[in-house]
């Protein structure tokens, strides 16, 4: 899909001006940050990925901001604060660069804290439970290895920094912005509101459902949560006109996108339901719901199908078929589900 990269321009009811940077996060995959100008703050909520292009891109952003903004004429320097939705490395990622260049208050939920803190503590454990849990998918050593191999690769690029608050701190508000735990998609997900504009992070997206990851690899996330966030936004953004994405296009009815995500899962979740009539793995049904995943795109199926199994087993719809042979070994093997 052909992804706008110039930046666009939207205004809250308020009269704040919101720009809209489009950052290449990874090769071909497009990101945006979002540069805030109101009253004496210049606010940016995300902040790219800090790898290739994107610090430049951002930086041309904001640079090109600050000429089309009426009397202002700003630069990365004259950032107050950085607003991180998610601590994915998509939306972080960059903040190397902006610490470099500005004297910005970096802020995220306290329970994406240390993804940014501990950086690389948390890269170590992650491996860790991601290769136990390839091992329980069914995935063969050789593919486990190239799939762990990918995870490393996009993950080193990054070094621990410090912040200075979690919306926690300052009770979810700061001036005029307003700050909603959703988790699911990330543990410390947050969806942001300025007056009649919610910044959704990768919670909501316009024309893809949100990635989906099993809560054994990271508390807080799995498709529990995620449901259940999605009902908070829905009860939460009472009179937004506009849901601006981390990813894809702007989403004018939000209810209507709110209803369709939740439709797929419920849709997805009695596919899987058929699927275990039979005795399977997670990896066999990785391999029937997304036909064409290959590379990375081939772990995060992994990781989706773990997340509608893992929701279906917690409800006593699922059962492992092969528990006689996970009592008789503390390693880990691969697990064979059936429909209860």
């Amino acid at each position: 899909m052909k992804v706008m990269k110039e930046l666009q321009t939207f205004e809250t009811s308020l009269g704040a001006r919101v720009y809209q940077i489009p950052v290449e996060a990874f090769p071909g995959f497009w990101a945006f940050a979002y540069l805030i100008v109101y009253e004496d703050e210049l606010v940016l909520i995300d902040a790219g990925s800090g790898i290739g292009d994107s610090n430049q891109q951002l930086t041309n952003g904001i640079l090109e901001a600050g000429l089309a903004d009426p009397g202002r004429n700003f630069t990365l320097e004259d950032l107050t604060h950085v607003l991180i939705t998610h601590g994915h490395i998509d939306h972080f990622g960059g903040l190397t660069n902006i610490l470099s260049n500005s004297n910005a208050l970096v802020g995220v939920h306290e329970l994406d804290r240390r993804n940014l803190t501990n950086y690389e503590e948390r890269r170590v454990l992650i491996l860790r439970k991601l290769e136990n849990y390839l091992i329980e998918a069914g995935v063969e050593a050789e593919s486990r290895e190239n799939l762990l191999g990918l995870y490393r690769f996009t993950k080193q690029l990054f070094q621990s920094l410090p912040v200075d608050f979690s919306y926690e701190d300052i009770n979810m508000t700061l001036g005029e912005f307003e700050f909603l735990h959703v988790p699911g998609h990330c543990a410390g997900h947050v969806v942001i509101r300025l007056h009649d504009i919610l910044f959704c992070g990768d919670h909501i997206l316009s024309d893809i459902t949100p990635h989906q990851a099993p809560e054994q690899l990271t508390s807080w996330t799995g498709l529990d949560h995620y449901l259940h966030s999605l009902d908070a936004v829905e009860l939460w953004s009472d009179g937004i006109k506009l849901a601006l994405c981390g990813h894809k296009k702007v989403i004018t009815d939000l209810p209507a996108r709110i209803m369709e995500i939740r439709a797929m899962h419920m849709e997805r979740l009695e596919m899987v339901m058929e699927f275990f009539r039979s005795t399977q793995t997670i990896q066999d049904l990785s391999k029937s719901l997304f036909r064409k995943a290959n590379g990375y795109n081939a772990l995060l199926a992994i990781e989706e199908a773990g997340a509608h199994v893992e929701y279906l087993y917690q409800r006593g719809l699922l059962a492992i078929d092969n528990y006689d042979q996970l009592e008789s070994t503390k390693e880990p093997i691969t697990l064979f589900y059936k429909r209860h």
